[in-house]
């Protein structure tokens, strides 16, 4: 029987981050998780600049580390092709501001880029890493919680659990309560690809409107070695709706599509095309309770605009600890102090995850995409605002209202006049 503070479910990067900052405050933890690492997780591996900001607040040296390692790609802006196959560059930064700054995003086979967290998490003194370790039973006992795997042989009494077990999170749905809704939830399929043609030498992720399947979009993500990540993505309820076999549907658009289906002539698929699911953060949850917090996907926290997860498992796992560390502080693991964090997470995370579902609705009608593409072709101010949303969230919300485009529009057609 092992005895802890704070024992974490699962070692993703929402729960390694979560060790990470409790190690560096001064605070041991116990992690654990069913897998061995290395392995693979089905993702779109893109990695925002939350991550690599994060990561150097805690150690600089661990960003540095990272940078210096070859096996992710540096991300510059995103390519964008909307619904009547007008193709759109957005830079992230200026060309000239890349050889004094760091790349806003990367992109990094989730293979690759968890081991590199579990390199780092094995470097700490003060965190015991427990792998191939299944935990499957939860009991509430005086003082936390009592979890054990299967036989019996790994038990661990925790005050405070820390469950970042990943999207299927058993514990987020059968203790905490976190059901599945169809309209908060996206399902997806990733495949990786070598010999892709037309891939951007600027360094930019692809983002493929295509009509048959919006609002779900089809993505083309760099790897290194010439590699590429490749699925498609759409809310569950639409896709029940439009009837969509997700796997069916990316081989078609990539045998068939005018745009893309040359590209992929002589492409080679490694592998198998895999499906996931997605818990978005659109919808308010109760994400805390007696003796427990929510991390990263299993606390529903994946932006619904992008599907990007790692950047807020990886806030959660940052704001968890540091709410931990009020916990021990007080002796006070009640769910009435731990919806602190659920307050913190919402003032943080909410307010964006809102704002990409109203994008995400926004553009789920294709004359809406088009509109956007003809605006943006045309007007070099609406690149330039473009480019600055990723860092600016008062921009973001420009985006998301109509009036905006209808204003570029007009001052567009004004010119034309003139």
């Amino acid at each position: 029987m092992l005895e802890t503070d704070i024992f974490i479910l699962g070692a993703g990067p929402g729960g390694v981050a979560t060790a990470l900052k409790l190690s560096y405050l001064g605070i041991p933890s116990i992690i654990a998780d069913k897998a061995k690492f290395p392995r693979d997780k089905v993702c779109g591996d893109a990695i925002s600049g939350k991550v690599t900001t994060l990561l150097n607040r805690l150690d600089p040296s661990i960003l540095a580390r990272f940078h210096a390692s070859p096996f992710h790609v540096d991300i510059w802006g995103i390519r964008f092709l909307s619904p009547n196959e007008n193709l759109l560059d957005i830079p992230f930064k200026a060309q000239a501001e890349k050889s004094v700054q760091n790349a806003p995003g990367y992109v990094c086979r989730r293979m690759d880029f968890d081991n590199f967290l579990i390199e780092e998490l094995k470097k700490r003194k003060n965190i015991d890493f427990y792998e191939e370790t299944s935990v499957t039973n939860y009991e509430k006992v005086e003082g936390g919680w009592l979890l054990s795997d299967d036989t019996g042989d790994f038990q661990v009494k925790a005050k405070l659990l820390i469950v970042a077990d990943g999207a299927y999170s058993p514990f987020a749905r059968k203790v905490a309560g976190l059901e599945k809704d169809n309209a908060h939830y996206a399902a997806a399929v990733r495949a990786y690809y070598s010999n892709v043609k037309g891939m951007s030498e600027e360094g930019y992720i692809e983002l493929h409107f295509i009509k048959s399947i919006i609002p779900g979009y089809l993505w083309i993500f760099p790897l290194p070695n010439g590699g590429a990540n490749v699925g498609l993505g759409m809310r569950s309820d639409i896709l029940a709706k439009k009837k969509l076999n997700l796997k069916t549907a990316l081989q078609e658009i990539l045998a068939q599509h005018p745009k893309i289906a040359p590209r992929f002539e002589d492409a080679t698929l490694e592998g198998k095309v895999i499906g996931y699911g997605l818990p978005l953060g659109s919808k308010t949850r109760v994400i805390s309770g007696d003796h427990y917090m929510l991390v990263g996907d299993a606390g529903h926290l994946v932006d619904p605009m992008t599907g990007e997860g790692i950047g807020n498992a990886f806030y959660s796992g940052f704001i968890a600890a540091e709410q931990a560390v009020e916990c021990l502080a007080k002796e006070d693991f009640s769910a009435d102090f731990l919806q602190a964090y659920d307050v913190r997470i919402a003032r943080v995370l909410g307010s964006e995850m809102k704002l990409s579902y109203r994008l995400q609705r926004f553009i789920s009608f294709p004359w809406v995409a088009n509109l956007m593409g003809y605006v943006i072709s045309r007007n070099q101010k609406t690149i330039q605002v473009l480019s600055n949303m990723y860092t600016d969230f008062s921009l973001r919300e420009q985006l998301a209202k109509p009036l905006f485009w209808i204003k570029m529009y007009l001052g567009l057609d004004k010119k034309t006049k003139e």
